[in-house]
């Protein structure tokens, strides 16, 4: 796996107030797992000034410190899902009456950390600024705001078989047949994408957001390439839907620095070549592969990520998705957790864990969840693994995902940045 490029790497974490703050604890009587895929059967942690200082065998203490005895219970880096939508409805109702209730459901299924990636600009910019102040306890936030690759709606209007219906973008997507567009989309003039990007950066986002669906001799890739030259410039880096192999190729092409799906449609166990060149390219993806498996209510009613009744006529790319990603995998991709969904943190990652189970293993999953979800969201060289130096995010779990993944539902406490904020032991 090649590193990524310099400009993404020298991207650095500050810690809120709230956090620098908080108080030295000392973890002990510990099972770690690390997320480096090393395993510490009987050892401690040490955090100062929301930061760890060490992971090691055996007992350790630290003056002045709180130390919490874990039981023999496993700890590992705290969550990260890695493209999530948060908002639903009115921004401003939304961050008045759900936000509080909201992110303490992340925080307490295990998440220190979510990638919005691509929500009302005003409103997740708000919401983030009150999560780094302290005003509102919940995970570390990243923000993507929007660019657009091409002339809004025109792809879809020259779709194949008619126009694409309205609604959920994954039950009617343009990418699939018979919606994929046949003709050229209508081309954005270079002086408005770089606008566009400029206002990005002035906005104070963490990354451009971009979809690609190739149109036949259409704009989007020397588009998206432009994009990309730009983001460089103002020290954003690019991250791309796209959900077949054909806009993923595209998308590598481009020189993006994270595909935001795995591609789902198109089989790369028929293109060797594709699967060589997405994977060699050094770009991570992250998974949502749960969108095309049904989330089932409480009644046992197979729904969609939208609510309505799930679309079967979508549910190959449950299938294929979890195999182009294993052929992936192998090929040396950096793989991590990302859903894309708005059911609860919990309920969704029981759906993204069912769907990782079909093509990786309980150890494979820890590495998804944790070091790779921080690389996919470009953090990584402060979140993901427990290691000195790096920002103490930290879960305790009841239970040993090695052994049983689900395990990873037990969450008991969670540390962000060095700070306790859930603690049912």
């Amino acid at each position: 796996m090649r590193t990524l490029p310099v400009f993404i790497c020298a991207v650095g974490l500050t810690l809120s107030a709230q956090e620098i703050s908080a108080q030295r604890l000392v973890i002990t009587n510990a099972r770690i797992l690390d997320g480096t895929g090393r395993v510490i059967d009987r050892g401690s942690v040490v955090v100062r000034d929301g930061k760890i200082v060490s992971v090691s065998a055996g007992a350790a203490t630290a003056q002045d410190a709180r130390v919490i005895d874990a039981q023999g219970k496993t700890v590992m880096p705290g969550f990260i899902d890695a493209h999530r939508h948060l908002i639903r409805g009115e921004g401003g109702q939304w961050l008045k009456e759900q936000a509080a209730t909201r992110m303490q459901e992340f925080l307490e299924a295990g998440f220190t950390t979510v990638v919005s990636a691509g929500d009302q600009p005003e409103a997740i910019l708000e919401l983030r600024r009150r999560l780094q102040q302290g005003a509102l306890k919940g995970p570390r936030l990243f923000a993507a705001g929007r660019v657009q690759l091409a002339r809004a709606g025109e792809a879809a209007a020259a779709g194949g078989r008619g126009a694409r219906p309205s609604g959920d973008g994954a039950r009617f997507d343009i990418s699939r047949p018979p919606f994929r567009p046949t003709e050229p989309a209508g081309a954005i003039p270079a002086a408005e994408t770089i606008h566009a990007v400029e206002t990005v950066a002035k906005a104070g986002f963490d990354y451009i957001k971009t979809a690609i669906t190739v149109t036949p001799g259409g704009p989007e890739k020397e588009t998206l390439a432009l994009i990309v030259k730009e983001g460089k410039k103002h020290n954003i880096p690019t991250i791309t839907h796209a959900v077949s192999v054909q806009d993923a190729l595209a998308a590598v092409d481009a020189g993006v620095a994270r595909l935001a799906h795995t591609p789902h449609i198109g089989r790369l166990d028929e293109d060797a070549a594709a699967v060589q060149k997405i994977a060699k390219a050094g770009i991570p993806m992250t998974s949502t592969l749960a969108i095309f498996l049904p989330h089932f209510n409480t009644k046992g009613e197979p729904l969609f990520r939208d609510g309505l009744p799930f679309p079967w006529d979508t549910v190959s790319s449950a299938g294929q998705g979890p195999v182009n990603a294993r052929l992936l995998w192998q090929a040396g991709i950096t793989y991590g957790y990302g859903t894309d969904t708005s059911w609860h943190p919990r309920e969704t990652l029981a759906d993204e864990l069912r769907a990782l189970q079909l093509t990786f293993s309980p150890k494979d999953i820890v590495t998804i969840l944790t070091k790779n979800a921080a690389v996919s969201a470009i953090k990584g060289d402060q979140l993901g693994t427990l290691e000195a130096g790096k920002i103490a995010d930290v879960v305790i779990i009841n239970g040993d995902p090695l052994a049983n993944v689900t395990s990873l539902l037990n969450v008991t406490t969670v540390i962000k940045g060095g700070e306790v904020v859930v603690d049912r032991r």
